[in-house]
């Protein structure tokens, strides 16, 4: 028996319906690959007692915002730094020292960032490569010191910004305290600085006594954000600091 022309146009309408569904389950894939998160560990130098808690933490907030999927490395040889810009919507540093990195993986490293992939450093990202200066230009400046290790009062300069909108004015939290140099606040936008009046200022090291703890700038195309928080293990539990820790990454990768 010919096929009627209603029974053409259902099958026609369930191959619409079913072409639509794969092209629907492909974008979402494709959006799925480009909120793939990089997360690396690896320390050259002194080894962080938070490192385990940082790991969880990423993993858990990427996965309760639904955001993103962390890929976590404590090796940086075990990461393919010429994909980077093809696999990766941002990167997340939690390193010390020199990463025993060649300089084309450096490179790409950098260029990945100016092309437009997302960069967080969490607190000792700053105190690694020293011997590489672009890494220090696009960070925003090295580790110098830390003068103090106590309970400090922040001063929260911007409210807008997705990592600290939900701070206040201020807040109060025990921190190991880096100092930077070849830092200036005006190649950066602070977020958050050092109330001077919570600390003995005599201990500091900068003669403008300008100690910044977050900041965020443009890189090229790519978004950088980094956070000075983070060396006790017991604050990855904080929720405030996870909100600080998921608005960042967000904000990096172009999502808020």
């Amino acid at each position: 028996m010919p096929m009627s022309f209603s029974d053409l146009s259902s099958k026609r309408l369930s191959f619409h319906l079913l072409l639509e569904k794969i092209l629907c389950a492909d974008r979402n894939a494709i959006g799925n690959m480009k909120r793939k998160v990089l997360f690396l560990t690896h320390s050259a130098g002194f080894v962080h007692d938070y490192l385990p808690a940082a790991q969880e933490t990423i993993r858990e907030i990427g996965r309760r915002s639904g955001e993103f999927d962390v890929d976590a490395f404590g090796d940086c040889s075990k990461v393919d730094w010429s994909s980077l810009k093809d696999e990766f919507k941002a990167v997340i540093f939690a390193t010390t020292g020199e990463l025993p990195m060649s300089e084309d993986e450096k490179e790409s490293l950098i260029d990945s960032i100016r092309s437009g992939v997302g960069f967080v450093g969490i607190h000792n990202a700053t105190d690694t490569f020293y011997k590489f200066p672009k890494y220090g230009e696009m960070i925003g400046g090295y580790f110098s010191g830390h003068p103090w290790t106590q309970e400090i009062t922040v001063k929260i300069e911007d409210n807008n910004h997705p990592s600290t909108e939900h701070l206040g004015k201020s807040l109060r939290v025990k921190e190991e305290v880096y100092t930077f140099k070849d830092w200036s606040r005006s190649r950066t936008h602070v977020l958050a600085s050092l109330d001077n009046s919570s600390v003995d200022l005599s201990k500091g090291n900068r003669p403008d006594n300008d100690y910044a703890l977050c900041w965020c700038h443009s890189y090229g195309k790519g978004r950088v954000f980094y956070t000075g928080f983070g060396h006790f293990p017991d604050l990855w539990g904080e929720e405030w600091f996870r909100k600080h820790l998921l608005g960042g990454i967000l904000w990096v990768m172009n999502l808020r």
